[in-house]
């Protein structure tokens, strides 16, 4: 059986891109090859390094500005794009290059409170404002449009009158942490 090859986007602290890694350790079957990263000091570089996977930091030229990402996602062959914290928009060249390989994971219940500026606390706080009863995740594929990808996976939580903001963003924190992994492990070995 061929080994299924994951990359992984993040743009902060890397808690989803640990999380995936320790998942997919003791699985021959499917390999993390790269983290790639837009911000030269997200901590997400630090837990690569403690996790010995390989980083990689680009600019935005190198990403939408020029083909290099994308020259370097092509030789490493990947079966699976994952954004895990990752906070810009993809280009079209890449989604056309990796059709129905790149998958995101939002921190809501899309259609509800997606788009662009619409990500971590950001998007807790407007769940909180509109007094929603529940939120959760939704793990989609990535189209040209902000979080309107096919969706393939949705998981809620209950939201108390008097949850914070921050305790929204730790109900959620705890869905991604359980499903994201098993969601790509599903895809992968559907693939």
């Amino acid at each position: 059986m061929n080994t299924k090859r994951i990359v992984l986007f993040a743009s902060g602290s890397g808690s989803n891109v640990e999380n995936i890694v320790n998942y997919f350790n003791d699985k021959s079957a499917i390999t993390i090859t790269a983290v790639f990263t837009n911000k030269r000091d997200a901590k997400v570089i630090d837990r690569c390094n403690r996790l010995n996977i390989n980083a990689l930091y680009f600019n935005r030229h190198a990403f939408s500005g020029s083909d290099c990402v994308l020259n370097i996602l092509l030789s490493m062959r990947p079966d699976l794009i994952v954004l895990a914290g990752f906070l810009w928009k993809i280009p079209e060249q890449m989604i056309k290059a990796f059709p129905n390989k790149i998958i995101n994971i939002h921190p809501a219940l899309l259609p509800k409170y997606g788009g662009k500026g619409m990500y971590g606390m950001n998007v807790h706080n407007a769940v909180k404002k509109n007094q929603e009863s529940e939120t959760g995740i939704t793990i989609h594929y990535v189209n040209s449009d902000y979080d309107e990808g096919a969706i393939i996976h949705q998981a809620k939580t209950t939201i108390l009158a008097d949850d914070l903001p921050e305790e929204i963003a730790k109900k959620v924190h705890e869905l991604e942490y359980e499903h994201f992994p098993k969601v790509i492990e599903r895809i992968l070995m559907n693939k």
